[in-house]
């Protein structure tokens, strides 16, 4: 059986720790008892884990061997502010499907009250992708940025910078996907790495927001005629890009 796997809030040595509401769940809800082995992440790598002690609020466990190194991925998600239900389910989506960063954008499009909340979020996303990264046994959360507005990103730098445009007519995201990888075969030396995805929020971008992009040089692509719900467009787009990147 697949062991269960455990982000550990705290390491010191041989010994990693879960505490607060992260050990209350494995001690209350879980019903865990010493003796007990899970996987458990460090910062280092995935180690196995007995655990040694259970308190109110802490779990000790003692390292073993181990299992694996930890491992980065490369896809950042520039996620703009929607309705706090459904972005809170895209988050924890493409955190299964291996985001490696979650930016929150206040687009032009964003509703003035998700905007003026979304600082409010962050910590609940942030407990959201730890939950996801758990579940799906990866060797980290994705780090969850407080919001930024579309200046602060335009510069950002990677390997390939996509903006998902619906009204996109001449590339589509796999073949961007392709040909970029083909490139890269050929030229090797670049510093940049990974790629920086931008989603655009609901009723999408504005033509001066996609002007914006194609001045700063990102490269614009859709997921095809369909329009989609702005969850869908990130979920879909995030699992293209990871499989793509599985594939080269």
């Amino acid at each position: 059986m697949t062991r269960r796997r455990w982000i550990a809030d705290e390491v010191s040595g041989n010994c990693a720790f879960l505490v607060g509401e992260h050990a209350d769940h494995l001690v209350r809800v879980l019903r865990a008892r010493v003796g007990q082995e899970f996987d458990v992440v460090t910062p280092a790598s995935v180690r196995r884990g007995r655990i040694q002690s259970l308190t109110e609020g802490r779990v000790e466990f003692e390292l073993g061997e181990e299992i694996s190194s930890k491992a980065s991925t490369e896809i950042t998600l520039i996620l703009s502010v929607f309705k706090f239900d459904r972005m809170e389910w895209a988050i924890e989506k493409c955190t299964e499907l291996g985001v490696s960063r979650i930016i929150p954008l206040i687009a032009r499009r964003t509703d003035s009250h998700l905007a003026s909340a979304a600082t409010k979020r962050v910590e609940r996303w942030r407990r959201v992708v730890l939950q996801a990264a758990e579940q799906s046994r990866r060797v980290a959360p994705p780090q969850i940025a407080n919001s930024v507005k579309l200046p602060e990103i335009l510069d950002f730098t990677a390997a390939l910078r996509i903006v998902l445009n619906e009204a996109e007519e001449r590339a589509l995201l796999r073949d961007v996907l392709t040909n970029a990888s083909q490139l890269n075969r050929t030229e090797s030396t670049a510093e940049e790495t990974g790629i920086i995805l931008a989603v655009g929020p609901e009723g999408g971008w504005t033509d001066d927001e996609l002007h914006r992009f194609d001045d700063a040089g990102w490269t614009s692509a859709s997921l095809g005629e369909t329009i989609l719900r702005a969850e869908t467009a990130a979920i879909a787009a995030t699992a293209i890009v990871a499989s793509g990147l599985a594939n080269h």
